[in-house]
């Protein structure tokens, strides 16, 4: 059966696109490293960045579709060497609907330490529901990425994860979000990192985490 684009997943190589500029915005990313990812809804399609692609020549024509094995169905150009790893995530947690990865300097500093990131800010209780957890190490080029980042997201409330000695991965019900996890995570890093600097940072006591985060995820906004 031959595969057939659709508005939907134009849309998606749109948004997808266009939130890689997020990415420069935010400091979190250096000449073609990082990546993101999205899910169409209601379908097993993924659009990724092209591998090795500045980010200056990115456009959405240049977005890769793949399905969940990775097999490109759309695409002239090779899809992020992480495509395996973002698969991975996407074919265990079917709620997840973007995946970003980025080697931002302070988070990524954390995971040269093999350190978790504690929760010790209310802006961190509010997003992450708790520390961003530590992934274990993995090797680049196989599905060891994805399946760590799978068993250390499941039944945590963090939607990021600190891989050891490698960089940051966070998931969202759609990249925008998994986009905001990713600042948010680098954002966390740098203030716990320079609140270390002038002594041992206050942890919050796991009741207040858990009314912060209810209160941040069920009425905070619009």
């Amino acid at each position: 059966m031959s595969f057939k684009t659709t508005e939907a997943i134009e849309a998606m190589k749109v948004e997808v696109c266009n939130l890689h500029a997020e990415l420069l915005r935010w400091g979190l990313v250096t000449w073609t490293s990082g990546n993101v990812s999205g899910r169409v809804p209601g379908t097993d399609f993924i659009v990724i960045k092209p591998s090795g692609v500045s980010y200056d020549d990115l456009k959405p024509e240049l977005m890769v579709v793949t399905d969940l094995e990775g097999k490109v169905l759309d695409g002239d150009l090779k899809p992020s060497s992480d495509a395996e790893s973002h698969n991975h995530v996407y074919q265990l947690m079917p709620e997840v609907g973007g995946v970003v990865h980025t080697h931002s300097p302070y988070a990524t500093a954390w995971a040269a330490r093999a350190e978790s990131i504690p929760c010790v800010l209310t802006a961190m209780a509010d997003e992450f529901g708790g520390e961003i957890p530590l992934g274990p190490f993995a090797l680049i080029g196989s599905d060891a990425i994805g399946k760590a980042i799978v068993e250390t997201l499941q039944g945590h409330r963090s939607p990021a994860v600190i891989m050891q000695n490698h960089g940051v991965f966070t998931i969202g019900k759609g990249p925008k979000a998994a986009v905001k996890a990713a600042v948010m995570t680098e954002d966390v890093a740098r203030t716990v990192h320079i609140s270390r600097q002038l002594g041992e940072p206050v942890p919050i006591a796991q009741q207040n985490i858990d009314a912060l985060y209810d209160r941040y995820q069920n009425v905070y906004g619009q």
